[in-house]
C-alpha cells in the first residue's frame, strides 16, 4: 500500500496546530471536567476529539503497576541464569510482559508457558536500519519461538529523509506478520533522535499503519522517555493505540509519571525496584 506523503504532512502538520493551540485539560474526573471547563470541553470537541476522560487513576499499589510494566533484559552480555531470573521475577510480580532480544525468546516462552505474562522479542534492534521484509521474517522467527509481542524499530533514517513509503511500509509488514499470528506489534520511534514534527509523524505513520503500540525508545540511543514524548504521542495516536514509554525509567515515580502522561505500558529493566517502591509507599 502506497503512502500518500503529502496527506501525511498535511495530517502532521494539522496535528501539530492543533497541539500548539490546545492546552492541556486535567480534571480529577470527566465529569468535573465537563461542569467546570464546559468552553474547553467543547473546543476539544470541535477540535476533532473522539473520546473524553480524565486522567487515569495513578497506580498505587505494586500490584497495579506491575501489570503496566514490561520487565526488561537486552544487554548483548546477558546469560541464560539472567534470563531465567527475568522470567521467575515477572511471574513473581505478575509483570505485564518479559522483554529479551530474539535468541532468548524460546527459553522465555518456556519458562512463562501457562502464566499471564507475555513473551516479547525486539525486531530491527536497536537501530532499526535492517530492510522491512528481513523484520518481518525476524518478527515470524521470534512468534515461531514462541513471543506473543514484538517491538520493532522503524526506520529511522528514511523518516528523517521524508521517505514516508518506505517507514509505512516497514512498519505494515512488522504489524502483519504480527497480526496473522495473532500476535500485539509496538513501534519503537525513537524520540531522543527526532524533532517534533517527525514524531507527529512517526505516530502517524505508525497508526496508519495498524500498530497496536507506539513507544519511545530503545533504551540504546541518546535518550529515553520524557514525560513530554508520552503526552505528544498520546495526543497525536489518541485513545485506539497504546503508549509504551521505556527507556531511563528507574523508579516508582517517574513511572507514575508516564502513566498519568498517557503511557499504557512501562518498559524498565528495574521493574522490581519499582514494584518494591511501590508496595513500599502502599
Amino acid at each position: 500500500m502506497s503512502v500518500d506523503r503529502e496527506l501525511v504532512r498535511q495530517i502532521a502538520d494539522a496535528i501539530l496546530a492543533k497541539l500548539e493551540q490546545a492546552e492541556l485539560i486535567e480534571c480529577p474526573s470527566p465529569h468535573e471536567c465537563f461542569i467546570k471547563q464546559p468552553e474547553e470541553i467543547r473546543r476539544v470537541i470541535a477540535m476533532g476529539a473522539e473520546r473524553l476522560g480524565a486522567k487515569p487513576e495513578p497506580a498505587d499499589s505494586a500490584g497495579e503497576m506491575a501489570r503496566y510494566i514490561d520487565h526488561t533484559l537486552l544487554k548483548p552480555e546477558a546469560t541464560l541464569a539472567q534470563i531465567h531470573q527475568l522470567c521467575d521475577e515477572a511471574l513473581e510480580y505478575g509483570f505485564a510482559a518479559v522483554c529479551v532480544n530474539p535468541a532468548w525468546i524460546k527459553e522465555v516462552a518456556k519458562r512463562l508457558h501457562g502464566s499471564r505474562v507475555k513473551p516479547c522479542s525486539v525486531v530491527g534492534f536497536p537501530l532499526g536500519a535492517t530492510p522491512g521484509d528481513v523484520k518481518a521474517y525476524e518478527a515470524r522467527r521470534a512468534i515461531f519461538d514462541g513471543a506473543r509481542e514484538i517491538d520493532m524499530v522503524i526506520n529511522i533514517g528514511a523518516l528523517k529523509s521524508g521517505l514516508d513509503d518506505l517507514v509505512e511500509r516497514d512498519i505494515r509488514l512488522v504489524v502483519e506478520a504480527c497480526h496473522e499470528n495473532e500476535a500485539i506489534c509496538k513501534v519503537i520511534i525513537e524520540t531522543a533522535l527526532l524533532d517534533e514534527p517527525e514524531k507527529v509523524k512517526a505516530c502517524v505513520l505508525a497508526k496508519e499503519a495498524g500498530a497496536d503500540f507506539v513507544k519511545t525508545s530503545t533504551g540504546f540511543s541518546k535518550g529515553g522517555a520524557t514525560i513530554e514524548d508520552v503526552a505528544l504521542m498520546r495526543r497525536v495516536v489518541g485513545p485506539q493505540v497504546g503508549v509504551k514509554a521505556a527507556g531511563g525509567i528507574r523508579s516508582f515515580e517517574a513511572a507514575r509519571q508516564m502513566l498519568a502522561a498517557g503511557a499504557t505500558r512501562i518498559g524498565a529493566s528495574v521493574g522490581v525496584k519499582i514494584v518494591r517502591e511501590a508496595k513500599a509507599g502502599s
